[in-house]
């Protein structure tokens, strides 16, 4: 029987400490612990951890501090563009939605694909589509608002086109630093300098992993635009031979490298270990591309790594039944 273990990243980017209470901090801190405690709960139970990877993503979507679901970031045309997707390392099955408009989690729907669909990929109209017949939870496009995310939209249309979630944030803390409007709450990754994605991967008790990713995109995106996220191999992928991997960063880059598969590959013929793996793509292959962001994974024994070359990474994890261990910065 293996010791269950769950792990979460709520993106990764340029840390703004300076500009951080101890209360907007510890906001952060509670929000990831509640939400690495259910996931606990679900593997305590003898859930799977493909239960367990949908249970933590589908809260990161519910958490307005996040972008994915509620809280998501704002296309060019003002509306919101999501994509998840989801693997199960036991049988390489995987789903995947992208550009969805009115699903309340989309990481429910990719499960939804993978589960009771032919296809891997479902995107835009169809894969709402899809979702209203599964009887998902639909929402009205507004859910996805946030005062904060349609502030940081304004400040990057304005001034620069368009901006990677975690280049988006550095903008607010650069005006509220100058005395003008600040977003509210406080980021303590700079969220005009931020890649907001959120994962989680995880083992249960019977040795298998999976791994889930979501988001919302990137600031000020061109309609249509589809990242990493939903790609899998590129910010997803689990495979009980190797490792569960979840992404967060530079989602160009992460398509053109494979990011996710590149570990589990390094492994695979290598015979790296998972740390060794983990740090060569984040440190050395993404770099390389200007890549920036962080991965996630854990692989069939329990080896745990979470990664990045950024400032920062939202990021925490559980072994068991022990209290979860959150952290921000490096």
């Amino acid at each position: 029987m293996n010791t269950p273990v769950i792990a979460i990243h709520g993106g990764a980017g340029t840390i703004t400490r300076s500009a951080l209470s101890e209360a907007d901090e510890a906001n952060y801190h509670r929000e990831l612990k509640a939400i690495l405690t259910s996931a606990q709960a679900v593997l305590a139970a003898g859930g799977s951890a493909l239960d367990a990877v949908t249970e933590a993503v589908r809260l990161l979507e519910d958490c307005p501090l996040f972008n994915a679901g509620k809280g998501a970031v704002y296309t060019r045309a003002g509306t919101h563009e999501l994509d998840a997707a989801i693997m199960d390392g036991a049988t390489l099955k995987a789903g995947a939605v992208a550009n969805v408009t009115c699903v309340r989690n989309p990481v429910v729907a990719a499960r939804a694909v993978m589960e009771k669909s032919a296809h891997v990929l479902l995107a835009g109209c169809g894969a709402d589509a899809f979702a209203r017949q599964q009887g998902l939870d639909i929402v009205d496009p507004t859910y996805y608002q946030t005062e904060a995310r349609h502030q940081q939209w304004l400040r990057v249309r304005e001034q620069s086109g368009m901006m990677l979630d975690h280049d988006a944030a550095s903008f607010t803390f650069k005006e509220s630093a100058h005395g003008k409007a600040s977003v509210d709450p406080v980021d303590p990754i700079d969220p005009d300098n931020k890649f907001g994605t959120v994962g989680a991967v995880a083992l249960d008790m019977h040795g298998n992993v999976a791994a889930a990713t979501s988001t919302g995109g990137i600031t000020n995106k061109q309609v249509g635009r589809v990242g990493d996220t939903p790609l899998i191999g590129a910010g997803c992928y689990a495979a009980n031979a190797t490792a569960a991997v979840s992404a967060t960063g530079t989602g160009e880059v992460f398509m053109r490298t494979v990011a996710a598969y590149d570990v589990a590959a390094r492994m695979a013929y290598a015979g790296a270990t998972l740390q060794e793996a983990m740090e060569q793509v984040v440190m050395e292959v993404l770099p390389a591309y200007e890549g920036r962001g962080g991965l996630i994974a854990v692989d069939a024994d329990g080896n745990l790594a979470l990664t990045f070359n950024t400032e920062g990474m939202y990021r925490g994890y559980a072994r068991g039944g022990d209290t979860p261990v959150t952290a921000i910065y490096k």
